[in-house]
């Protein structure tokens, strides 16, 4: 099992806060995001790392350098989008994967039951996703996407905008599995994809990985559900961190 953890972003909505480090920098209650997400990886046994960073990744890799773990550059960072970033760490999708966003945290008991979820292609989802979002901002229907999960839980569509509140079931958290089975598929099918094309409304190199998901749930894999009930955090503003302020996740232990 390989963790890699998609650190290039530069994170403008927490400036001042990311104006000298990365965003997967920015503390929480005292403690940067990254360590949350490496601690969690190191607890469920995930001890091949792999971070794909960008913006300001010398401090980063300063940061980090007691630590095994393998940086990767995304050298356009600054122009692309999520999908580009991930295919940067491309010569190591050579097993089972878990791919991370860096500007979330999740206990480990979240990451325990991902890593022995039984499907070739899973994503975690929040079914109390409304909790979150109602601490972060006013309106929060405003900001959330679409989900909708049939009765044997696989993910038909996500990351659209929202016409009606029966499109969501819950919400993706950014927090993925890939079997060694399908990874090459999966590989493959990205250089299949339409350059020249608009992905909900963004060019190839700025695709959302919700919209790459989107793909290959239509074309290619069935994409399952691996639904939970709170336990993580997502630390995209400084808005965020005030609306966490005092709000600690991590007291859960891993489960066997």
């Amino acid at each position: 099992m390989k963790g890699i953890i998609l650190a290039a972003g530069q994170g403008t909505r927490l400036s001042p806060l990311t104006d000298d480090r990365p965003k997967c920098m920015v503390e929480y209650n005292g403690k940067p995001i990254i360590d949350y997400i490496l601690e969690s990886m190191n607890r469920c046994g995930v001890d091949n790392i792999i971070i794909v960073d960008g913006y300001k990744n010398e401090v980063l890799r300063e940061y980090l350098s007691d630590q095994n773990i393998t940086f990767i550059s995304n050298p356009a960072f600054a122009s692309t989008n999520m999908v580009n970033t991930f295919f940067c760490a491309e010569n190591f999708m050579d097993d089972d994967i878990i791919i991370s966003y860096a500007d979330i945290i999740y206990t480990p008991e979240i990451l325990n039951r991902l890593i022995n979820f039984d499907a070739d292609f899973s994503c975690v989802v929040d079914d109390d996703w409304l909790d979150l979002w109602s601490l972060r901002m006013d309106n929060p229907y405003d900001d959330v996407e679409s989900m909708i999960i049939d009765e044997q839980g696989y993910i038909t569509e996500l990351g659209k905008k929202v016409t009606d509140k029966e499109e969501i079931h819950s919400q993706y958290i950014g927090l993925i599995k890939i079997s060694k089975s399908v990874i090459r598929s999966i590989r493959e099918f990205y250089y299949s994809l339409d350059r020249n094309k608009l992905y909900d409304g963004k060019d190839f190199n700025n695709m959302y990985m919700t919209s790459f998901i989107q793909q290959i749930i239509d074309n290619l894999q069935s994409l399952k559900a691996l639904r939970i009930n709170g336990g993580w955090l997502e630390i995209d503003s400084v808005e965020d961190l005030r609306a966490y302020e005092n709000l600690y996740i991590l007291s859960e232990d891993v489960q066997d």
